[in-house]
């Protein structure tokens, strides 16, 4: 099974499974249109997601989001597991709660849990394992189910974790529902008052809420996340620089490129050279 095109309704194997195969060491790739968790019993990872370096030691909790760049090495005694399910499959799951978008949109990582929830992590992937592994009636259903129970999880361990992490203005709902919204809508370059009125608020009331929380307007945020797609393409994909731009939506790939340099500092090729160097990462 390629976790590309999953065979079916979602993928599950211990993390030895793929270390093992790999001789411990993930090289940095990214997996559209779906989510990934692993979960660490036994041992230590290292390395990066997007750009950003990762340090863990088990018990832990990993979620990979759609399109996050991410590369491991995992210590030779480590043991876990790791489920891949498709990103579409996942809102259907959470259906009108907006909790994929808004709280498994982003990657995470989650260290020193707590016993009970160690406990209740290890019980649900055990369930998951056995049933993907077995041929009874109702697999699909029973699969599903508990994928939602450890999605649901994650949520909550990640709502306390990031009250307990974050000063009181980034908690802020209103700005966490706009992050959610402009995940969905970023490449269609919707002006501030589409995201203002989907939220109920001016768009003056949204950009201070933003600032408050952020230090950053809602159009510096929206820009931000362009800009991480386009790094993200540039470093780690093929595509043409006249093709990264119209794949996050911009028809002008002369305005894409003067763009990306006043952001950057870097024109897009220049960028791309030194990320394949090793001088520059994709965050």
């Amino acid at each position: 099974m390629r976790h590309e095109q999953p065979d079916d309704c979602l993928h599950y194997e211990a993390v030895a499974v793929r270390g093992k195969e790999m001789d411990w060491t993930i090289p940095a790739h990214r997996h559209e249109g779906l989510h990934q968790i692993q979960f660490l019993e036994r041992g230590h990872i290292s390395g990066t997601v997007d750009g950003r370096p990762v340090e863990a030691a088990a018990p832990a909790i990993l979620l990979i989001a759609p399109g996050s760049v991410h590369g491991f090495r995992h210590a030779r005694d480590t043991s876990g597991h790791q489920l891949t399910l498709p990103s579409a499959t996942l809102q259907q799951l959470l259906a009108g709660t907006r909790l994929a978008d808004a709280g498994l949109g982003s990657s995470f990582v989650l260290t020193a849990l707590a016993p009970g929830a160690r406990a209740e992590c290890s019980t649900l992937f055990d369930l998951l394992a056995r049933e993907f592994r077995g041929h009874g009636a109702g697999r699909v259903p029973a699969l599903l189910a508990i994928a939602t129970l450890l999605a649901v999880l994650l949520l909550r361990l990640h709502g306390e974790h990031a009250q307990k992490a974050q000063a009181p203005g980034a908690r802020d709902a209103l700005v966490q529902r706009f992050r959610a919204l402009a995940e969905q809508h970023f490449r269609e370059h919707r002006a501030l008052p589409f995201y203002a009125r989907s939220l109920g608020v001016t768009p003056d009331h949204l950009s201070r809420s933003c600032r408050n929380a952020t230090r950053q307007s809602a159009l510096q945020l929206l820009h931000e996340r362009l800009m991480l797609e386009a790094r993200r393409l540039l470093a780690y994909t093929p595509m043409s620089v006249m093709e990264v731009a119209a794949a996050i939506g911009y028809q002008d790939p002369a305005y894409f490129s003067k763009f990306f340099t006043r952001a950057t500092g870097h024109s897009p090729s220049k960028y791309r050279k030194l990320a394949a160097r090793g001088v520059k990462a994709p965050r």
